[in-house]
């Protein structure tokens, strides 16, 4: 929920007290960037993945998974950090999955206010029972809801990708931010669905953001991640207004060695082919996508594994999204497999003072 290209600093805010984490939800007192953002040192590898000081953080995995047996699934697991002042660092963790032949998506979240978090040396974040760390070159995430569990390891195979060239994104006057991705990393490792649990392999995606920004306005964001089986890796964001209006875009080309190239608006162009509407939350959000980047003779159809892969975080970030798992494909032949995120388009009522989710979703929508 990362602005993955962190445009215009949509921020995670405070988790203190019995609060929920809002990560979209604009600061208290929005005020002007002092720090010269030139003059910030640049992102070292390992030793940035750590835990920052900063207002905003977030470690985001999206990937996907085959069991023994060739059954496919996704999945996505995030760990929020939010830092205010003198109070202690909140957490918030999500975990989906997506079961494709089973055609059945599980989400759970926690926060540290309502479950606890736990942080050690180095990478090593808990909230809850479910678990981030890094160690011996992979990194190592675990957790579970009813019916599933996932404990996986990852290992990158490409290195790290600094998005905007120096990793370093200035939304003055709104604040500044880091963000680098491994864009491929192997996966390994169990998943259990219902009782049974299986060896799995696939591949997944690693977004890491941290800085201090601040949100601005009430937009949103469509974000894109694509895999292709040739080797290739592309991200994406459409960044709106609260009018709806594409305010900036920009990608990202990863190719088969590693080597990045940042694309601006006019570079590629994504186009929705349709829409869904959520009978949870009666949002309408654009499902399947025609993406197309001329420079490197890409044009694919992005369509999802399953339409309902919405999420209700109102417990633990205040908001409602979507978020799922698409498949990429050129005339009709599967080409690769990718991630959309889709923010700001429903209207969630705020977390209730105890922490819980506001009112219930109307029944049926008009």
């Amino acid at each position: 929920m990362r602005i993955r290209d962190a445009a215009l600093g949509l921020a995670l805010a405070a988790v203190v007290a019995s609060a929920c984490a809002t990560p979209f939800a604009p600061l208290a007192a929005p005020a002007a960037s002092t720090v010269e953002v030139a003059a910030l040192p640049p992102i070292t590898l390992p030793a940035d993945e750590i835990p920052h000081a900063n207002l905003t953080e977030w470690w985001y995995f999206t990937g996907h998974l085959r069991t023994d047996d060739g059954r496919p699934f996704g999945f996505e697991f995030v760990i929020f950090q939010s830092v205010r002042g003198s109070a202690p660092a909140g957490y918030a963790a999500h975990f989906a999955l997506t079961d494709r032949d089973g055609r059945q998506f599980r989400f759970d979240q926690k926060s540290s206010a309502a479950h606890g978090a736990a942080v050690g040396e180095g990478l090593d974040l808990a909230v809850g029972d479910w678990h981030l760390r890094r160690a011996a070159g992979e990194f190592r995430v675990q957790a579970s809801t009813d019916g599933a569990a996932i404990d996986l390891a990852l290992t990158p195979t490409k290195p790290a990708v600094l998005h905007n060239s120096t990793g370093v994104l200035d939304f003055s006057p709104y604040g500044w931010s880091y963000y680098y991705s491994y864009t491929r990393l192997a996966v390994t490792g169990t998943l259990r669905t219902d009782a049974l649990t299986r060896p799995v392999r696939g591949q997944a995606w690693f977004d890491h953001q941290w800085g201090d920004f601040i949100s601005v306005g009430s937009g949103g964001w469509d974000w894109f991640s694509l895999q292709l089986d040739d080797g290739r890796d592309f991200t994406a964001s459409l960044v709106r207004a609260a009018d709806g209006a594409v305010i900036l875009t920009y990608g990202t080309m990863v190719d088969r060695d590693g080597r990045a190239r940042h694309l601006r608006a006019g570079e590629f162009e994504v186009r929705p082919r349709g829409t869904w509407t959520s009978p949870a939350s009666c949002a309408t959000y654009p499902s399947g996508w025609d993406l197309t980047i001329a420079s490197d003779r890409i044009a694919v159809t992005l369509s999802p594994v399953l339409l309902d892969q919405e999420l209700d975080a109102r417990a633990s970030v205040g908001v409602v999204y979507w978020e799922g798992a698409v498949d990429a494909t050129a005339a009709g032949v599967l080409v690769g497999v990718g991630y959309v995120e889709l923010t700001g388009y429903a209207t969630a009522p705020p977390p209730t003072a105890a922490g819980g989710a506001g009112p219930s979703r109307p029944a049926a929508c008009a």
